[in-house]
């Protein structure tokens, strides 16, 4: 159940910020999912505890690129995104089996 909730984690300069700083992980998760199925499945899958959850749905996006056939018009898809707080000592982390 928690590999159909949490899709990946994100990786990127400002989630690195927050996982160092405010101890909160980033995770790219399943449209459907509410904030307490996001909450028991990080608890589950990583054995830590959540104290908070927040969401952002990232809307699509028109794309333009120029290439050899001409222009080429598209667009990207939309995914939503969970901000986890993990409390006290707990960490995830993602580079250890590296």
């Amino acid at each position: 159940m928690a590999r159909q909730i949490l899709i990946k984690p994100l990786i990127s300069e400002k989630a690195e910020m927050l996982s160092e700083k405010l101890n909160q992980v980033t995770f790219l998760v399943n449209r459907q999912a509410n904030k307490i199925e996001i909450g028991k499945a990080v608890e589950a899958l990583y054995s830590v505890k959540v104290s908070c959850v927040r969401t952002i749905t990232m809307p699509a996006k028109q794309q333009t690129r120029f290439t050899k056939a001409g222009l080429q018009k598209g667009r990207t898809s939309a995914y939503k995104k969970a901000i986890v707080s993990v409390e006290g000592d707990d960490t995830i982390d993602f580079f250890d089996e590296i």
